[in-house]
């Protein structure tokens, strides 16, 4: 359905007013909808929700949809990503009236008087064509999942549990039917879904797949989230109380933050904390399909002992013909030891390891990400070749201008 210019006319007009309460929006929007929806707890990440960081991204969201709805198809790059995880936590078709009917009303709620009749009906057909939009992708990824075996979630079985680092631990997993697991591309994740002993709903995390497709089992490395209130429910929960013999739900392979095996260019897979889960599975597919591109794998950690898979990837990097890796630690405990940076990755070190030409795969923390991708802008690397993945809700990165 298309919108009139009268319509889209009344959208842009509401921009500013976006700008300035669009986080207020979203806020009061989740707050309402989980007090009248209080089963829509069970889908969503508490952590994100008390940190602001769901409310942001939604924000940003409107906003982009405001600012460029007279040409939606710009802003399906955003749209993707988002998809993937609502088919990963099983968002359905049903939801999306709830949710437009409390967006509305909290338009409504923070604008008062200046949300007239004519905003809230162009904002309501607005909404109707995008939300429509995520159900006709979301149908077809919910077929494709189906297709390959897996309904909304299925049972896996803990057949090993690995302590990776003091804070990461690797869980592998086999479908506790017997059936063998759908492949799925390297750098995406599943949804796992818990309910942990005291609380009323259940939990859905995203956890990276860490190793490359094609076995009979699948792995998630996971890392206890302890450094920020709230503590992380359920990645505290699989570490202290998931063990070999359990079973846990999850949902088929998701996301779109993928290694494009096409690709002949220069790539470098560069990764902060756990953000080394993706990349790790990335570098094993490339090993394992003998790739004969350059590789370069960087990682960075705050020391030592949360460094997971140092040895694995560094091993994995010396397989391949053209392959290296480098990581260093903020704060070493090892002065003189083996690593190859200390402090943060600097634009003078990438500088040293890639070129205008490489396919930068990012993933990490937000200011991480942050840092690395006006990095790479400023060293020439195009908006096409800088591939990143946020773990938690997609925050808005503004990027530097590219050094001229």
């Amino acid at each position: 359905m298309a919108l009139s210019q009268k319509t889209i006319d009344i959208i842009k007009s509401t921009v500013p007013v976006l700008e300035e309460h669009g986080v207020t929006i979203t806020s009061v929007f989740y707050k309402n909808m989980f007090n009248n929806h209080p089963e829509l707890l069970n889908i969503f990440n508490h952590a994100n929700q008390s940190r602001g960081r769901q409310q942001t991204a939604l924000a940003n969201m409107v906003l982009a949809a405001a600012k460029n709805i007279d040409q939606l198809e710009s802003v399906l790059p955003a749209v993707m990503p988002v998809a993937h995880k609502h088919r990963g936590l099983g968002v359905k078709p049903e939801h999306y009236p709830i949710v437009g009917k409390h967006l509305l009303e909290a338009i409504k709620e923070v604008l008062g008087d200046a949300a007239t009749d004519e905003i809230i009906n162009a904002w309501a057909e607005a909404y109707g064509v995008i939300a429509q939009v995520f159900i006709d992708i979301e149908a077809n990824m919910y077929k494709e999942a189906e297709e390959g075996g897996w309904g909304d979630f299925k049972e896996l079985e803990v057949v090993d549990k690995v302590k990776e680092s003091d804070v990461i631990t690797s869980f592998y997993l086999k479908a506790k039917d017997g059936k063998p697991l759908p492949t799925y591309k390297a750098g995406q994740y599943i949804s796992v879904r818990v309910r942990v002993p005291g609380e009323q709903f259940t939990s859905i995390r995203h956890y990276s797949l860490s190793c490359a497709p094609g076995k009979e089992f699948y792995r998630i490395s996971v890392k206890r989230e302890a450094d920020f209130e709230p503590v992380g429910k359920v990645s505290n929960y699989l570490h202290d109380h998931v063990n070999v013999g359990d079973a846990i739900e999850a949902s088929a392979p998701a996301g779109d933050f993928v290694l494009n095996m096409e690709e002949t260019a220069p790539v470098a897979l560069i990764s902060g904390g756990v953000g080394l889960t993706p990349m790790m599975s990335m570098l094993e597919t490339l090993v394992e399909n003998n790739s004969d591109r350059e590789v370069t794998y960087i990682h960075s950690a705050r020391h030592e002992g949360v460094h997971a898979f140092s040895e694995e990837a560094c091993e994995l990097a010396g397989k391949l013909k053209h392959g290296s890796c480098y990581y260093g630690y903020q704060s070493p405990a090892n002065k003189d030891g083996g690593h190859h940076f200390t402090g943060y990755i600097t634009k003078e070190f990438l500088a040293d390891k890639i070129t205008k030409d490489t396919i930068c795969y990012v993933c990490g923390p937000e200011p991480f990400l942050k840092s690395v991708v006006n990095m790479l802008v400023q060293l020439g690397v195009s908006d096409e070749n800088i591939r990143y993945e946020f773990f938690g809700p997609a925050l808005a990165l503004e990027k530097v201008e590219a050094a001229v």
